[in-house]
């Protein structure tokens, strides 16, 4: 099973002084920056996935995350030099179908997405689809909504469309299908279809919402009608306690980013370990937290009292894993600078008693990850781009190791 890490441009500095927050003046991000790949040994994915959407400015929603000098730099070196790909790691490009998911018909044509993929060098390519954001497993296609019946028959006809023009292009790129639906036999019935025309590896999307036992049900109705050879991929699916069921579906491979989102977006659980996570330690800068500005700028919190409680709970973190400071010491002064940013919500949504399961367990410390064993408990502290992504990067490494252990 493979596992594919979507690219959103996430990189760290690994000249970023943690003790003053701050980068080197001589710092140029795509030159001197990581990705996680650079830093996590072994790799934790076996590659990466770029989106067209993320690329290139459109009427996508959320797209054009690349600077124009970026996209520029990539379409000139090409995904494998741009990202510093090892020999052993491969890209698949898709449309990003997420970010246009209110258009009526997606905003690509077959000759634009083939020649973003051609000009960027990648490995491997997906058809252009339309999400169906709708799930009813009995339903055929008298039962649903035209418009579900119409992204359906979008999907398989810019399926065949792509393949044509990737055959008259004598392309290199392995062509992936992107198949839709809304139940099982509607997937399998995509599936069935795409193979017609002469796929051998095929893509399912819009299964992000579902309940893994939705997935195995479509799975299921799905693996008999595959051809010798034929391969499936999850797009934005990471189940990976489900993964040995997925394999005996047909499923090679997926991509998602949840582990590594969960760093800095999950409430709770963002430090991961082989069998547990834990709560990040929030300390926010002053001059940082939203919520914080309002209260000084409304007199509600001193300036020098907030900077003051935010030194005090780096410091004492620190000297608590130098075993130099109690627990009880550090939550204290951790509950004195919660309540300056919570305010009277402190105690209702008080994070306290998770991070005194977090400092109880000193997961880190355990943790044979490069960047655990370099950075000790700054991994765990909630604060700005370059320790939650380390986390994020920390927690792809985990999922890696989970997945070594799985048996196919």
């Amino acid at each position: 099973m493979k596992f594919f890490f979507p690219d959103s441009q996430d990189l760290v500095s690994p000249t970023y002084d943690f003790l003053h927050d701050e980068y080197l003046a001589t710092r140029v991000r795509q030159r001197d920056d990581v990705y996680a790949h650079e830093v996590v040994v072994p790799p934790p994915y076996d590659g990466i996935l770029v989106s067209k959407a993320i690329v290139d400015p459109s009427v996508a929603r959320g797209a054009g995350k690349y600077t124009a000098p970026q996209r520029a730099r990539l379409y000139r070196l090409g995904i494998r030099k741009f990202f510093r790909l090892p020999p052993a790691m491969s890209s698949i490009g898709d449309c990003g179908a997420f970010n246009y998911i209110d258009e009526e018909y997606p905003p690509y044509s077959v000759d634009e997405v083939l020649d973003f993929y051609e000009g960027c060098q990648f490995d491997a390519g997906v058809s252009i689809d339309h999400v169906i954001f709708g799930y009813l497993p009995e339903a055929g296609e008298a039962d649903v909504d035209a418009a579900w019946v119409k992204r359906r028959h979008i999907s398989l006809d810019l399926g065949e469309k792509f393949l044509a023009e990737l055959r008259k292009r004598d392309s290199p790129l392995q062509p992936v299908g992107a198949a839709q639906g809304w139940s099982p036999a509607s997937y399998a019935d995509s599936v069935v279809r795409l193979q017609e025309m002469g796929y051998r590896r095929i893509a399912l999307g819009g299964m992000v919402p579902l309940k893994t036992p939705e997935i195995l049900d479509c799975l299921r109705e799905i693996a008999p009608k595959l051809l010798d050879g034929t391969e499936l991929h999850l797009l934005g699916i990471n189940r990976v306690d489900s993964m040995e069921r997925f394999a005996e579906c047909g499923v090679t491979s997926f991509d998602s980013t949840s582990v590594f989102r969960q760093a800095f977006m999950d409430d709770r659980n963002n430090y991961h370990t082989a069998n547990e996570s834990y709560t990040a330690i929030r300390v926010p800068q002053v001059d940082g937290n939203p919520a914080l500005k309002r209260r000084i700028l409304s007199g509600m919190v001193s300036q020098s009292g907030a900077i003051a409680a935010e030194r005090a709970c780096l410091s004492i973190l620190r000297a608590y894993d130098n075993a130099g400071a109690g627990i009880d010491e550090v939550l204290q002064a951790l509950a004195v600078y919660e309540e300056l940013v919570l305010g009277k919500d402190s105690k209702k949504k008080s994070y306290i008693p998770h991070y005194r399961r977090t400092l109880e367990s000193l997961p880190w410390k355990d943790c044979p990850c490069a960047l655990c064993r370099e950075h000790g408990v700054e991994i765990v502290i909630f604060r700005g781009t370059e320790r939650n992504k380390r986390r994020g990067f920390h927690n792809l490494s985990v999922l890696e190791a989970r997945m070594r252990q799985l048996v196919y």
